[in-house]
C-alpha cells in the first residue's frame, strides 16, 4: 500500500526575514521541496492552503513538479568565496581540531578555487557537476602524466575525497538557505560520485608491540595511541592532571563531544610507561603537557605523524626485517592505531558497548565494523562446530553424536 501524503510547512527566519516552504511526499517523487516565498508576502495560512492544495493534486493523482521560483538575490548578496570564508569563522569554534582543518583544505585547496567567484544563490546542479568534472579532469591528466613520468603536482582527489569537499559545501549551502541567500533546495544532496569504501587498517599485537619498541624516546606516546585509543588531539592536549597513576585511570577533558570526555583504564604496561615517562621529563606540574615539546609548549598535531609515527614505523619495519618478519601494514596512521586499540579491547574479551565508551563514541558503527572484521580474522567456526556436533561414522548414518549428549535423527 502506498504512503499516504503527508506533509509539513518549514518556516526559517533569516536576515532577509521569514522565508516559507512546503515538504511533502508524491508516491514515485519521494520527498518533495517546494519553496513559496518570503513575508509579507507569504504568511502560515497562505503556506498551510497551497500545502493542502497540493496535498489533494497527490491523492487525486494530477500532482506535477512545481517549477520553483529562484528567490532573487539581494544587492548585498555575498560569493561562495565571502560567504564560506564567514561560515568558517562562525562554525570553526563548534567542532574538533581536526574537524577544523578539514574544512579549510576543502575549501582553500578545491571548493574556492573552482567555485569561489559564484555568488552563493547561484550555486545549483549545473555548478555541482562542474566542480566535480574539474576534479575529474585533474585526475585524468594526473594519470596521463604519470605513465609519461613527467608529474610533479600533488596526487589528485578520489572520489570519496571529491564527496568529502561536497559535504562541506553542502554544510555551507544549507546556512545559506538558512539566511535567505539561497532559494534552496540544497543541489549537493544526492549528486555524490560512486566511492568505494576504503579499508580500515589496525595492527596486530605483536605489531603493536614492535612499533612501541622501536619509538624509543616516545614509548610512552606510540603506546597511548595503542593502548588507550586516544585521538590525536586528544594526545597532544593531555595535561598530567588528567592523569591518574595511583588509580589507573586517564580522563579524556578536550573532546567536544559528551561520548568523547570519558575516563579511560590504564592497562597495566601503560601505567608503567606513563610513570617512566612522567618520571624521566623537565614538564611535571599537573597543567603542564604529558607529552610536551623540548620547550613544554603543546605539540603540534602534525609534528605527532612526522617526527614520531613515521620514523617508528621505519624503525619497526627495519627490526622487523632482521628477524625474518614481514613489514607492518602500509598506510598506518595515528588513527590506525586508535582501531588497534579496539581490536585488542576485543581480544581481551571486552564487549562493544565498553570498546565504544572507551573510545568515545557515540555511534557504534566503527566499534562493530572492527569487532566483525576481528572476529572474521580470527574465526574458527568450524573447528568450533566439530566440537560441538560431530557425526558418528561408525556405520550409522541416522545417529548424531554430540558434546555431552547423544540424540537420534
Amino acid at each position: 500500500m502506498a504512503r499516504p501524503a503527508t506533509g509539513s510547512v518549514v518556516e526559517r527566519d533569516g536576515v532577509r526575514g521569514r522565508s516559507f516552504a512546503l515538504r511533502y511526499r508524491v508516491p514515485g517523487h519521494g520527498r518533495v521541496h517546494e519553496v513559496l516565498g518570503r513575508a509579507p508576502e507569504w504568511d502560515r495560512k497562505n503556506a498551510e492552503q497551497v500545502l493542502a492544495d497540493r496535498l489533494a493534486q497527490v491523492r487525486l493523482g494530477i500532482w506535477k513538479p512545481q517549477r520553483p521560483e529562484r528567490v532573487e538575490v539581494a544587492p548585498t548578496s555575498r560569493s561562495v568565496h565571502v560567504f564560506s570564508s564567514e561560515w568558517f569563522e562562525r562554525r570553526r569554534f563548534e567542532v574538533g581540531e581536526r574537524t577544523v582543518e578539514h574544512w579549510r583544505w576543502a575549501l582553500s585547496n578545491h571548493l574556492l578555487p573552482v567555485l569561489g567567484q559564484y555568488e552563493i544563490g547561484e550555486i545549483g546542479p549545473e555548478q555541482i557537476d562542474m566542480f566535480k568534472s574539474a576534479k575529474l579532469r585533474e585526475r585524468e591528466r594526473y594519470e596521463r602524466a604519470s605513465e609519461n613520468e613527467r608529474t610533479t603536482t600533488p596526487r589528485p582527489l578520489a572520489n570519496g575525497s571529491i564527496n568529502k569537499c561536497l559535504k562541506v559545501l553542502a554544510m555551507v549551502i544549507d546556512d545559506a538557505i538558512t539566511y535567505g541567500l539561497h532559494g534552496g533546495p540544497n543541489p549537493c544532496r544526492g549528486r555524490l560520485l560512486k566511492a568505494s569504501k576504503p579499508r580500515r587498517t589496525w595492527l596486530e599485537a605483536d605489531e603493536a608491540g614492535a612499533l612501541i619498541e622501536a619509538a624509543g624516546g616516545h614509548r610512552a606516546l606510540i603506546a597511548s595511541e595503542i593502548l588507550a585509543g586516544l585521538r590525536v588531539n586528544e594526545l597532544v592536549e593531555l595535561r598530567w592532571r588528567s592523569v591518574d597513576l595511583a588509580r589507573g585511570k586517564l580522563t579524556v577533558e578536550s573532546s567536544k563531544t559528551d561520548a568523547g570526555r570519558r575516563e579511560i583504564d590504564l592497562s597495566p604496561s601503560l601505567r608503567e610507561e606513563l610513570t617512566l615517562h612522567k618520571a624521566n621529563s623537565r614538564y611535571d606540574g599537573a597543567n603542564e603537557y604529558v607529552f610536551a615539546t623540548r620547550n613544554g609548549t603543546r605539540r603540534e598535531r602534525s609534528n605527532v605523524t612526522r617526527q614520531i609515527l613515521r620514523p617508528a614505523i621505519k624503525a619497526a619495519n627495519k627490526a622487523r626485517e632482521e628477524v625474518g618478519l614481514p613489514p607492518l601494514p602500509a598506510g598506518i596512521t595515528n588513527h590506525s592505531l586508535r582501531r588497534t586499540f579496539a581490536s585488542l579491547l576485543y581480544e581481551a574479551g571486552a564487549n562493544p558497548a565498553f570498546v565504544m565508551s572507551q573510545m568515545g563514541h557515540s555511534s557504534s558503527s566503527l566499534a562493530l565494523e572492527i569487532y566483525a572484521r576481528k572476529m572474521e580474522r580470527t574465526r574458527d567456526t568450524g573447528e568450533k562446530m566439530d566440537a560441538l556436533v560431530r557425526p558418528n561414522w561408525n556405520g550409522n548414518s541416522d545417529e548424531i553424536e554430540f558434546v555431552g549428549t547423544q540424540v537420534a535423527a
